[in-house]
């Protein structure tokens, strides 16, 4: 039987080593990696979405995002013969989004957060997986957060808060920390909810991914 090509998407700013403690049975699924692209000026997420996709080199795919990666594999599946998509720590519309991200969206606000501070590695790290960071950790999450280009960043913001989904699609499979500070779970409908995960569960609940992902992707769950 053939392998199952699963392409991974990181979140916003990060690398693909925020995947490197996930592990799925190598005689059933071969692991890809996506990484972000500089976008292109005034670019639509749509076409970012088409421009990622020319990566996956693969058919019947399955596409797994995390964070804004998750919002963007959404996009990705009208470009691309897919399996499946599952989205970590992320959101399947706008509705999802949290009120202060409405806000932002609504009075522009967003406009005003000083990304070129972002090259301090802890003012990042705080704004893409929430205040429950750990100082000690700083070194580890600069490794992880690798994209720091004020462009991308500033763009990246833009199209989180002013994504223009509002019907959710039925066949994107949600997994999401109920501790979750960026995407709070009272937010999110319809998401398998994974105790005590926050929004780096990626890195800290790498155990329980382990354990469930392979069975979500071949339903056996």
């Amino acid at each position: 039987m053939s392998k199952i090509h699963v392409y991974f998407m990181p979140g916003m700013a990060a690398s693909p080593s925020i995947f490197e403690r996930i592990q799925l049975p190598k005689a059933t699924f071969e692991m890809h990696f996506l990484e972000w692209l500089l976008p292109e000026k005034e670019e639509t997420i749509e076409h970012y979405a088409q421009r990622v996709s020319e990566n996956v080199t693969h058919e019947n795919v399955i596409l797994v995002g995390v964070s804004f990666g998750g919002i963007l594999v959404q996009e990705m599946k009208q470009f691309l013969k897919v399996k499946k998509v599952i989205i970590i720590s992320s959101v399947k519309s706008n509705v999802e989004l949290p009120r202060r991200m409405k806000v932002a969206k609504s009075t522009k606000a967003y406009k005003l957060i000083p990304t070129k501070l972002f090259e301090n590695i802890e003012g990042l790290a705080k704004f893409t997986f929430g205040s429950s960071i750990i100082k000690q950790r700083l070194k580890l999450y600069e490794k992880f957060l690798a994209v720091r280009d004020k462009i991308y960043l500033d763009w990246s913001i833009e199209q989180i808060v002013n994504w223009k989904r509002t019907e959710v699609d039925p066949e994107v499979i949600h997994i999401h920390g109920d501790a979750d500070e960026v995407f709070p779970i009272k937010y999110i409908k319809n998401a398998i909810p994974v105790k005590g995960g926050t929004h780096i569960m990626i890195l800290t609940k790498y155990r329980w991914l382990n354990d469930n992902l392979p069975k979500i992707m071949l339903d056996t769950i």
